[in-house]
């Protein structure tokens, strides 16, 4: 008798003893999945992935997939099975080596997205973020990949206003990390693509604090760091040859005698000034100085992702990212691979008078609007700011407000944690620049 246990994908009925439709059953070796086509579906591979996550709470060390099982299938599996304590030793199926390389490096990049995004804040400092992220990239193409960190006082100096006002009232100052993939010959080339993630590896809200029960799961709100440094690795196992960079925009929202307060007026190196009227609306603050210099590096597309508003959340749920886009076709393009590389996304509202939608008396526009949540429409009026600070919003320009890169509790889908949904879609696109 086999000392793994044996998991069998089938599309036979299930026997009525296990449940009328029942999508897992057992047997002396292990268990069946019951799935009612072997092609790969969304409903059939979340199917999967649910029933990896019932295997996975029997707390099972060894695991072995046999019979026919695709590329996606056995993915779906691996993300069901996955936890932040442990993930059990797991045997796959047979592959074509093209399959098994590319299921190998999503695991490798998954595992390193979820594990940063599921770090303690104290593990994990806006420095040791951006340190972290660039020697993981690094070490995936040693030759083609630089990258510098701007910290603290240079920030000051260097008139990162966003970054530094919302960092600087924690002892651990913030930072930015400033990452160049370049292939071969491409130096003197603007980037085909740069991205830009929110990195705040604590948020307690600053002077417009948060409830300890909304502060609990703030150290996921450097998710969108982890997203898009996550897609660019991933792109990079899979053959990326176009010039990319990527700004991470690192800092803590903390309280103290130097934190940024109520009524305070950033004013940006675009020329844009900002009123502050809610310091627990700080990733949009730091976001535009990383959009200021994406535009500045003369890329052809720029994407952003970040945890950013609730209203996202209340929008489309916690599967599915928000999308927001001023240039239509771009926008399809994304909803498109994402279809294809099952990572659900959906598009809202963006038009340029969102820009208008949190007006200050005192600066070109506050950073949101003096109410709870930011009031009707708060994902898409947080875009609106966002388009500010691009020199041409209308072209090339994505922006994903992650409302599914991490839940707060276990559910049929998802361990409680860092899920990695965004990071597929994103390395699609980046692939197909």
């Amino acid at each position: 008798m086999s000392n793994t246990f044996q998991v069998l994908l089938s599309s036979a009925k299930v026997n009525p003893l296990w449940g009328e439709n029942a999508p897992l059953s057992f047997n002396e070796t292990g268990a069946i999945i019951h799935i009612h086509h072997l092609t790969d579906s969304q409903l059939g591979l979340e199917n999967i992935q649910k029933c990896a996550r019932k295997i996975s709470q029997l707390k099972i060390p060894h695991i072995t997939l046999i019979g026919d099982w695709s590329l996606e299938a056995q993915w779906h599996f691996w993300q069901g099975l996955y936890t932040p304590k442990v993930v059990p030793e797991l045997i796959f199926a047979s592959l074509t080596a093209d399959e098994e390389n590319l299921l190998n490096s999503r695991i490798k990049v998954y595992t390193w997205v979820r594990n940063l995004i599921n770090q303690t804040p104290e593990e994990l400092s806006p420095e040791k973020l951006a340190t972290q992220t660039g020697e993981f990239i690094s070490q995936l193409a040693p030759k083609l990949v630089s990258y510098k960190i701007i910290r603290a006082e240079e920030l000051e100096e260097k008139n990162y206003v966003g970054i530094h006002g919302v960092g600087r009232g924690s002892d651990r100052p913030p930072a930015l990390l400033e990452l160049d993939f370049c292939p071969e010959n491409c130096s003197q080339e603007a980037p085909a693509a740069a991205l830009v993630g929110k990195g705040i590896t604590f948020d307690s809200g600053g002077y417009s604090m948060k409830s300890s029960v909304g502060m609990l799961h703030m150290k996921a709100d450097m998710g969108g760091a982890a997203t898009v440094a996550g897609a660019l690795a991933l792109a990079i196992t899979q053959g990326l040859n176009k010039r990319v960079k990527l700004y991470l925009c690192c800092a803590e929202n903390l309280v103290s005698g130097k934190a940024y307060k109520l009524s305070d007026i950033l004013k940006y190196r675009n020329g844009v000034s900002v009123e502050v009227v809610n310091t627990d609306a700080e990733g949009r603050l730091v976001l535009a100085d990383g959009l200021i210099d994406a535009s500045a590096s003369g890329a052809e597309v720029i994407i952003d992702a970040a945890t950013l508003t609730g209203a996202a959340v209340v929008a489309v749920g916690n599967n599915y990212n928000a999308v927001f886009s001023l240039d239509d076709s771009l926008a399809e393009k994304y909803i498109a691979l994402a279809e294809t590389e099952f990572d659900p996304s959906w598009r809202l509202p963006l038009t340029l008078s969102h820009q208008h939608n949190c007006p200050s008396p005192y600066a070109d526009t506050a950073n949101s609007k003096p109410i709870p949540g930011g009031g009707a429409g708060g994902a898409s009026n947080a875009a609106g700011f966002l388009s500010r600070f691009l020199s041409n919003p209308e072209s090339g320009w994505l922006h994903i407000d992650l409302a599914a890169c991490y839940h707060d509790s276990e559910n049929a889908l998802w361990s409680t944690g860092a899920t990695g949904r965004g990071v597929r879609s994103i390395a699609a696109l980046l692939n197909q620049l």
